[in-house]
């Protein structure tokens, strides 16, 4: 998993709002990018819906949001539709590259199964691309707002 100073790899991906953004064209500014394991299950649209409320909040402090988990563009859309928060930018890594690329990829466990899937962890990052703070293992409820404190809020 990325730590604290390492850079963040270059990225390109599809947002279910429609635009492409690539992490080259982030330079410059503060954002937050959240792993999550998968659209429309209890805990991740308790985490998307608490950072959609707080979106604005967070770019009134010059932090973009988004968030990344596998699956396409229009399924991004979906979930945040569903998740009263159409314009939070949810990234589309349907091979998982991304999140392989920052290390939340791996072996997980859920109900006694194991599988391959995202684990789900938030990264801060500054306007040099380096990673600023990391939050792991995340507990969905309350996250956004403890992000949204770390900034200063």
């Amino acid at each position: 998993m990325l730590r604290v100073g390492d850079t963040v790899p270059a990225f390109r991906l599809e947002a279910g709002t429609g635009a492409t953004v690539d992490s080259r064209d982030l330079l410059g500014t503060r954002w937050v990018i959240y792993f999550y394991p998968k659209d429309n299950t209890p805990g991740c649209t308790i985490e998307t819906r608490e950072f959609g409320l707080l979106q604005s909040e967070l770019r009134d402090r010059d932090v973009l949001v988004f968030g990344c988990s596998i699956g396409d563009a229009a399924a991004k859309k979906s979930f945040a539709v569903s998740c009263d928060a159409p314009e939070l930018p949810l990234l589309a890594d349907p091979d998982h590259e991304v999140a392989q690329a920052f290390g939340v990829w791996g072996p997980r466990r859920f109900a006694g199964r194991e599988y391959m899937g995202v684990a789900r962890a938030t990264f801060l990052i500054d306007p040099q691309g380096c990673v600023e703070r990391v939050w792991e293992e995340v507990k969905p409820d309350g996250h956004a707002r403890d992000v949204l404190t770390a900034i200063g809020g």
